[in-house]
């Protein structure tokens, strides 16, 4: 068995709130220089890695979360998403959220068969599952849903959870791509559709640079999300939600590592 090597990403001084380097690591792996493409030419295999990051809210520290993403028999994995607030009110606001998705990788690209949210906090608790049924072609959620949530939901090839659709975009990233997705989840449909940048951003931290992709919903309204995507690096280097014009939910890669 080949033991996992931890890559620790710098806090990136114009995407990480929080200032200061993390402490390099025996084998570690740098964030892409300048000069280096911000995405692979070929989409990038999916691979199963754990990766930890800050979590902010309403720009403010909030607590941390981490993102994996586990192989189970072939070709089943399985992506999870936990955000644990730990600072002033962002647990009673619902930011601990526990995220699931049992999925299948094959030639149809992502394909979900199960998936959960568990939301905590001191005066909020809510759960709900949900079945992607290929061979019936409908979805169904049960749990602490709305009514109509909780009615049969009819599947598209490459319908996709949201976690699904944050792999999807480091997967297919390229300077000035459209990216068109179908969010189904928790018994709700939509279009996601996100560009992607036509060049990288250059990013300072200290006396390195170093360039990442930005990938922007652009039919949000006024629910947007930002991704941010690095050569080499599996997961996210940013995941950025934001409402009406502000920073809502921010997490910032701090590190992550390759799993067997």
């Amino acid at each position: 068995m080949i033991p996992a090597v931890m890559r620790p990403l710098p806090a990136l001084a114009l995407l990480l709130a929080l200032a200061g380097p993390c402490a390099a690591q025996e084998g570690a792996v740098p964030a892409p220089a300048i000069g280096e493409p911000a995405v692979a030419e070929a989409p990038r295999a999916l691979e199963p890695f754990v990766a930890r990051y800050r979590a902010l809210y309403h720009g403010k520290p909030a607590g941390s979360a981490t993102l994996q993403v586990v192989r189970q028999a072939t070709p089943r994995w399985r992506v999870d998403l936990g955000i644990e607030g730990e600072k002033g009110m962002a647990g009673v606001l619902g930011l601990n959220v526990q995220q699931s998705t049992v999925f299948e990788n094959g030639d149809a690209g992502f394909r979900p068969l199960s998936q959960s949210t568990v939301r905590k906090g001191l005066f909020l608790g809510r759960r709900s599952t949900g079945v992607y049924d290929w061979t019936k072609g409908s979805a169904q959620w049960r749990g602490d849903l709305k009514k109509r949530h909780q009615q049969p939901v009819s599947l598209q090839p490459g319908d996709m959870s949201g976690l699904l659709i944050n792999l999807a975009i480091v997967r297919d990233a390229r300077p000035g791509a459209v990216l068109r997705y179908r969010f189904v989840e928790g018994g709700r449909v939509r279009d996601h559709v996100y560009q992607a940048a036509t060049v990288p951003e250059t990013v300072a931290v200290g006396e390195l640079r170093y360039e990442v992709l930005r990938v922007a919903r652009t039919n949000g309204g006024n629910d947007d999300t930002v991704v941010w995507v690095a050569a080499g690096v599996p997961t996210p280097v940013r995941i950025l939600q934001r409402e009406d014009g502000e920073d809502a939910v921010d997490l910032q890669l701090i590190e992550y590592e390759g799993t067997p």
